[in-house]
């Protein structure tokens, strides 16, 4: 998933090798990897001080392993590796919140966002920020299925959701003033919770390209 979401969403043809990216909630990076392939420099995000302490391990080692759920008590050790071809040393991570990042981030040519506007506290803090990290005539991608749960988000800063107000509508609105919808597309994927059950899922996924500034 976080492959297609660089290698289907975004328009690499666009960029070039000095290019600079954003990977807001990288979690341990995979798709920062992947912009790698395409840009210069990628700096991801993520809350969690775990998963930034992993990914900054894949950017020294380039491979890790981690013990995997089969059923019940049952583990198996996998391996995971960044693709050798992957310039690691363009990639580098740093914890963050995304309602609050510092303020000094960006602009950037590309800024992805794969399944986090729906984990915020305050998504619409973390939208109205994008304007300033996005270049004019950058690319803004932001994928998710849209899961609003009050364990993450309070209901009052839902984005959609509720009747008569779906997210994706509302989110469009929202970036309306300052980004074009380029493309869109449903992004279905899977998520492993052992060996024989998996949680799938549709993520509604979109590029924007940055608006010129007034």
């Amino acid at each position: 998933y976080p492959v297609r979401c660089v290698g289907e969403l975004v328009e690499t043809e666009r960029l070039t090798t000095d290019a600079q990216a954003l990977d807001v909630g990288c979690a341990v990076g995979r798709s920062s990897f992947e912009l790698a392939r395409y840009c210069g420099s990628v700096t991801g995000i993520d809350l969690s001080a775990r998963f930034i302490e992993t990914a900054r391990g894949l950017v020294e080692t380039g491979s890790m392993t981690h013990p995997c759920p089969v059923e019940g008590r049952i583990q198996d050790t996998l391996s995971f590796r960044v693709p050798p071809e992957i310039d690691r040393t363009r990639v580098r991570f740093e914890t963050g919140d995304a309602c609050q990042l510092r303020a000094d981030l960006g602009p950037f040519d590309v800024v992805l966002n794969a399944n986090l506007i729906d984990r915020l506290p305050d998504p619409a803090a973390f939208l109205d920020r994008l304007p300033d990290l996005v270049c004019p005539g950058g690319q803004l991608v932001l994928s998710s299925p849209f899961t609003w749960m009050e364990s993450f988000t309070p209901p009052e800063n839902w984005l959609g959701g509720t009747p008569g107000h779906p997210t994706w509508e509302t989110v469009c609105e929202r970036l309306d003033p300052h980004f074009e919808l380029a493309f869109s597309a449903d992004l279905p994927f899977l998520i492993r919770e052992h060996a024989r059950k998996y949680q799938w899922s549709v993520a509604r996924a979109g590029r924007w390209i940055r608006r010129p500034q007034a």
